[in-house]
């Protein structure tokens, strides 16, 4: 916790610097904003639904563990990481198009624990889901 994040550009550039992730990437992920107060990133529902047509609901998850373990890990600063210990997802309406927004905002930001929540929408703003994700903060691995 040594050095954050305040201004949004700082932050994307962080994100571009640090990469996505292979999943956010194959899911069409954008960040939209990116700073230790607030993270945000939209997700298309297209290629990414069940069978049936609607919003997979462990997109919303993926969706909601990205944005709150990066903005843990933001927060945590240099030499240090965060790993997730705990998720869970509350599905409340199912998106069919479009795309989704998630907001991801801290909860608690600790010495060695984080919690975030992250609510996701649809293009009308209304909320889809609300995800909630813990994560430890340790020291990095030596290189």
């Amino acid at each position: 916790m040594t050095e954050t994040v305040s201004d949004s550009s700082a932050g994307l550039e962080w994100v571009r610097g640090r990469g996505m992730g292979s999943l956010a990437e194959k899911m069409g992920f954008e960040w939209v904003e990116f700073t230790v107060e607030r993270a945000v990133a939209t997700m298309p529902v297209e290629g990414n639904t069940q069978p049936v047509g609607l919003l997979h609901g462990g997109a919303y998850v993926v969706l909601g563990e990205s944005l709150g373990s990066m903005a843990a890990n933001l927060y945590a600063g240099p030499g240090r990481l965060a790993v997730g210990v705990d998720i869970n997802a509350t599905h409340t309406r199912s998106a069919t198009s479009g795309i989704v927004t998630g907001v991801c905002t801290p909860i608690h930001l600790g010495r060695s624990i984080t919690v975030h929540e992250i609510v996701v929408t649809d293009e009308q703003g209304r909320r889809c889901s609300t995800v909630r994700i813990t994560n430890h903060i340790k020291d990095a691995p030596q290189k």
